[in-house]
């Protein structure tokens, strides 16, 4: 079977598969509607993302900000014509999402792809966690018509994808620079070994720091790449204290990066790690426990950031969860708000509304941000601008303001 008749079998088996899986995630299978055809009923997001698994943590705090940004929305009146998502009215229609769990495998993103563009409720995907999960899926996205929306895809392919890929994550282009510029201009350091996941993302993070690093005069003694189910990195550390770094550079995950930080201690090695926002998770300092102590991030979010905005995403998210949010709840919180406007734009009331006409109003949408302030995405590179970095410190159990002091 040559490769398009292997892709068109494997869209029909999706699509005749969508009405049971749905119907198992306690979502009725769809009805047999035109899928541009104009309707009531509550408007559908589909998310694809991690809820078992590695990266289970990634898509609780998804959820967590997925529901305060619906129960903000329906409680304003849901969804209405052109006027923002905040403000439904008497027209207003709930919005709601179903959550698939694809472990971040891009095996079970493609499947998931197939369910969602079969599917005529599902409006726009969002994710799925990794750029290398979504970009799995992108050309089924493309094909059908269906926004993808990876809001935590930094890989600068992924927009790449076709003009249905749409990000408010900031790439890897920008964010890797970044931290090399924190590691050697803020913390001082002159070499470091750079310990990295060996996926898409890892690889050409760690790429792109090594390139900015050359260039501002950091050195970079060693790379490692690990797989992503790797526990072990005693022979990776052993090796790394041979050829004395000054600083560790991190591209890892929550758990990989706990594991890195315990084995570090655990051999004695007292080397300042350094990480983007990827480690910004609290699930990170849980896991490491003491060993996380004295850890860096160049943050992206920070509860205590003064502006309104912020403050009023946190005193709800607070209200609701009883704790303080952290970046990736915070991230999935802008994203919907976002998406939601886009549908709002596109007007779900009028005769025209459809899955492209959400697509075309996506670089008209504009929103106050937690993360940027306003998120408005770029219609070349359909990115954000860079959002307002912050340099934190893991103090005392938790993530803190860095005071410029080591």
């Amino acid at each position: 079977m040559n490769r398009r008749a292997f892709l068109r079998h494997s869209f029909l088996a999706g699509a005749v598969g969508a009405g049971m899986a749905l119907s198992a995630c306690g979502v009725q299978p769809p009805s047999p509607i035109n899928p541009n055809a104009n309707t009531r009923g509550s408007l559908l997001i589909g998310v694809s993302g991690p809820l078992t698994g590695p990266n289970a943590q990634y898509g609780a705090s998804f959820k967590r900000g997925f529901d305060l940004a619906v129960e903000e929305i329906n409680a304003k009146g849901g969804i209405a014509g052109r006027g923002g998502a905040d403000g439904g009215g008497a027209d207003g229609r709930k919005i709601e999402y179903i959550f698939e769990d694809t472990q971040a495998d891009p095996k079970q993103t493609v499947i998931v792809a197939q369910k969602f563009v079969a599917d005529p409720r599902v409006l726009v995907e969002m994710g799925d966690f990794s750029s290398t999960a979504s970009m799995a899926a992108s050309s089924i996205y493309q094909r059908a018509g269906l926004v993808q929306f990876g809001f935590t895809n930094s890989n600068p392919l992924f927009t790449e994808g076709g003009d249905y890929m749409w990000s408010s994550s900031v790439t890897q282009a920008k964010a890797s620079p970044v931290l090399a510029d924190f590691a050697s201009k803020d913390l001082g350091l002159k070499k470091v070994a750079v310990l990295h996941l060996n996926t898409d993302w890892g690889k050409s993070s760690a790429d792109l720091f090594a390139a900015h690093a050359k260039e501002i005069g950091l050195e970079v003694v060693d790379t490692e790449g690990y797989a992503p189910d790797e526990k072990n990195f005693a022979d990776v550390l052993t090796r790394v204290r041979a050829l004395s770094p000054d600083g560790l550079v991190l591209f890892s995950y929550e758990t990989d990066g706990a594991q890195i930080a315990l084995q570090l201690a655990k051999l004695g090695l007292k080397l300042p790690m350094v990480a983007g926002a990827s480690l910004q998770s609290p699930q990170f300092i849980t896991l490491a426990g003491a060993a996380a102590e004295g850890a860096y991030v160049k943050g992206e979010f920070f509860p205590q950031d003064p502006r309104p905005e912020v403050q009023a995403f946190v005193k709800a998210f607070q209200a609701k969860y009883n704790e303080e949010p952290e970046f990736f709840a915070a991230h999935a919180y802008d994203a919907f708000k976002f998406v939601a406007a886009a549908i709002e734009k596109a007007d779900p009331n009028s005769a025209g509304f459809n899955r492209a006409a959400i697509k075309n109003v996506m670089a008209e949408t504009s929103i106050p941000s937690v993360i940027y302030g306003t998120l408005k995405l770029d219609p070349q590179t359909r990115r954000p601008p860079e959002p307002g970095y912050v340099n934190l410190v893991v103090k005392d159990g938790k993530f803190v303001v860095w005071d410029g002091k080591q």
